[in-house]
């Protein structure tokens, strides 16, 4: 189902407008305009103005991108395999989004104080649902259930944004990155190797 609400249209509108200005450009007039709504109605969804306008955005595409990256590993059989699934879909999503690219390039000191607020509550996203995976491992002794996944989801974001020399389209270096790096920070024994 589609949603059409006006504050939907808003976000949709806003997001368009950053698509074609940028952050620092983009006016609440200018989300009115492209949503075919006064000023007062974006007000009336968006008390804090612009400021809370754009903040709403990065937090509709984080969630965007996360209802995203859970389809992508829905059905993965074991840790090892979320983990390679996620770090390939997460990369690519992030090189391809135009938008996202784009911000970065022209106006990083405006968006990344957005991002690092939502940092948390990534963390928190990751570190829920690698939990019931981690409960099939035997884990490090000093590790408990959620330092594993909290872990594992820093990691995780660290690889995404910059991936250094491993190439993270490439699913042989995807599984090796798993096997000899994330997992032997929070496995115990040989279940690595596996």
């Amino acid at each position: 189902m589609v949603d059409d609400t006006p504050r939907q249209r808003i976000l949709e509108a806003t997001y368009a407008c950053v698509a074609r200005w940028g952050l620092s450009k983009t006016t609440v007039e200018d989300a009115a305009r492209e949503a075919g709504l006064s000023r007062a109605t974006v007000y009336r969804y968006f008390p804090g103005g612009r400021d809370e306008l754009v903040d709403a955005v990065v937090a509709w595409q984080h969630l965007e991108f996360f209802v995203r990256l859970y389809q992508e590993v829905h059905g993965a059989s074991s840790l090892e395999e979320v983990l390679e699934r996620g770090l390939r879909f997460a990369r690519r999503a992030v090189l391809e989004h135009e938008v996202l690219q784009m911000v970065l390039r022209t106006e990083p000191g405006v968006l990344l104080p957005k991002l690092t607020v939502e940092t948390n509550r990534t963390v928190g996203l990751i570190s829920g649902f690698l939990v019931p995976y981690l409960r099939d491992h035997e884990l490090a002794p000093e590790l408990d259930v959620d330092e594993a996944a909290d872990f594992l989801a820093r990691m995780i974001l660290s690889y995404i944004s910059s991936p250094g020399h491993w190439d993270l389209t490439d699913p042989a270096q995807v599984a090796e990155l798993v096997r000899n790096e994330l997992l032997p920070g929070v496995v115990g024994g040989d279940r690595a190797d596996r």
